[in-house]
């Protein structure tokens, strides 16, 4: 059975995105780059919300000539997964291996899970947290960033109790460091 994992870039103090939703302190760098290229060459499947869908796309047209190897390996690997968007307001898609789901339905990623062969990533916080409540996520792979930014969307839901243990935990010479849980 695969596991769904959920990956995120949050700040210090556990913000994916800051008060002005902006995320431009998250970028990493090659090396931190290189290592979550790695981490994503195990994944199957993508399960975004709309936001993170559309942050996400433009891996599907960027001008890749002029981009160092490891953003080019990202967005082959990105490209070659398919893709599960979970909106009620986007109207098409467009990048390949991606279809439109309107409602999130913890039985149908409970099949997704038991018929992949390989790992499933979900991204974003809303969708993330939709899982979570479910009992659907299996591992926490979390990249911080070395900065705090006082506030903005959280990377987990309140309101949730989980028990993890730490798997792997790597520091990164940028300041980055990457925490991976898995549930008890």
């Amino acid at each position: 059975m695969a596991r769904l994992i959920y990956s995120a870039i949050a700040s210090l103090d556990g913000y994916v995105a800051d008060q002005d939703g902006k995320f431009d302190w998250a970028v990493p760098d090659e090396e931190v780059h290189t290592f979550v290229n790695d981490l994503e060459r195990s994944i199957s499947a993508y399960l975004y919300g709309r936001r993170m869908y559309e942050v996400m796309v433009a891996w599907e047209t960027m001008q890749l000539d002029d981009q160092p190897p490891f953003m080019r390996d990202f967005a082959e690997i990105w490209r070659a997964v398919d893709k599960l968007v979970y909106s009620r307001t986007l109207e098409s898609v467009s990048s390949a291996r991606t279809r439109i789901e309107r409602n999130f339905d913890p039985d149908e990623v409970r099949r997704l899970k038991a018929s992949a062969e390989r790992d499933i990533s979900v991204g974003g916080p809303e969708l993330a947290a939709l899982a979570i409540r479910a009992g659907l996520v299996d591992d926490y792979r979390l990249l911080v960033a070395p900065v705090v930014v006082g506030g903005g969307k959280a990377w987990l839901p309140t309101g949730v109790h989980l028990r993890l243990e730490l798997v792997e935990a790597r520091r990164f010479k940028s300041g980055f460091a990457h925490l991976h849980y898995r549930t008890v």
